[in-house]
């Protein structure tokens, strides 16, 4: 195991992910604000399945954390981390399966791989963006602590349309300071 809470386990993507990854990432809902768009076919998943697993946390690059449910195995979403050459900062972004999402899974998720790069690997600067449009992404980016930095209008062309981007970006300081937002119980 990668990284490990109370509710999830945070691990390298298998094989047998494939179906489940195949499933929440064809939701219209899922898919909305993001590069992809549904339906994703079983084919497309085990491909990216096969990319993900051979992907390294430590090496510059995409590295795609699979969620899974330690109640029960289930994989319920992916959440990425684009490290940067310099090793000193990130970006990140997740997706979860829609009967997953309100549960408090994401933040959870995102606290785990946020302490992972600041307390263990040392790195200064996270960032992550999202569709204007995207209100709960927005939203849990600010509640872990991610203060807003910027917004770009009409700056994105993604699925026949010019979209608003918020960009958002977290120090370590600050990380530090606000123990990653409102601290968890755990």
């Amino acid at each position: 195991m990668l990284l490990q809470t109370p509710r999830l386990d945070l691990r390298r993507f298998r094989p047998e992910d494939a179906p489940a990854l195949a499933a929440y990432r064809s939701d219209p809902t899922v898919a909305r604000y993001q590069g992809w768009t549904a339906p994703v076919t079983p084919a497309q998943a085990t491909e990216l399945v096969r990319g993900f697993a051979a992907g390294d946390p430590g090496q510059p690059g995409w590295f795609q954390y699979a969620i899974e449910l330690r109640a029960d195995g289930r994989l319920i979403g992916d959440l990425g981390v684009c490290l940067h050459e310099n090793l000193l900062q990130a970006e990140l972004g997740f997706s979860l399966a829609p009967e997953h999402q309100g549960h408090g899974y994401a933040a959870e998720a995102v606290r785990a791989v946020l302490r992972e790069l600041f307390e263990q690997r040392g790195l200064h600067r996270v960032s992550a963006e999202c569709d204007t449009r995207n209100r709960s992404s927005a939203r849990l980016l600010e509640r872990v602590g991610f203060l807003v930095e910027g917004r770009r209008p009409e700056y994105t062309w993604l699925k026949g349309e010019w979209t608003d981007d918020l960009l958002f970006g977290l120090l370590a300081d600050r990380w530090a300071r606000t123990a990653g937002g409102t601290r968890p119980s755990w």
